[in-house]
């Protein structure tokens, strides 16, 4: 018996205007700390992409949003072909609400519900599986002050 290498968190390359390295995220939930890789869309134009055109996501893969500042956020899932759960994130790195298994190409609009830092969008499901909710805390250094 073999055991296959893990799967890389991208099954397709960001495209290259997107291209971001691979950075730890850490949430403490109620089961243990989870940690993931995330890429940081820190521009306007990674903002805007996200995780449009990809066609899967691994399990412990993600995209962090960082909007610098809290502020009212509306997501959707225009040119998203893979369902997400997003956390909606406060400056102080808890989580204020979950989106969870967000709908494929729709253009609705999916709000933060109150000012966030920030949006982790990670594979559908993933929340739920790993017993995230709202209340828990993400470390990043987005959510440190530097």
């Amino acid at each position: 018996m073999s055991i296959a290498p893990l799967a890389p968190a991208w099954a397709e390359p960001a495209p290259a205007a997107q291209a971001a390295s691979l950075e730890a995220l850490e949430i403490a939930s109620s089961k243990g700390v989870v940690t993931f890789e995330v890429e940081v869309a820190r521009t306007d134009e990674q903002r805007t992409t996200g995780l449009m055109y990809r066609k899967s996501l691994g399990e412990r893969a993600g995209m962090l949003f960082d909007f610098k500042v809290d502020q009212p956020v509306y997501m959707w899932m225009k040119n998203t072909y893979i369902p997400l759960d997003m956390l909606f994130i406060r400056a102080d790195g808890s989580i204020a609400r979950i989106a969870a298994m967000t709908t494929p190409l729709s253009t609705e609009t999916i709000s933060s519900g109150e000012p966030v830092r920030a949006v982790l969008e990670i594979a559908g499901g993933q929340a739920r599986k790993l017993g995230i909710k709202a209340g828990d805390r993400v470390a990043h250094p987005v959510f440190s002050g530097k």
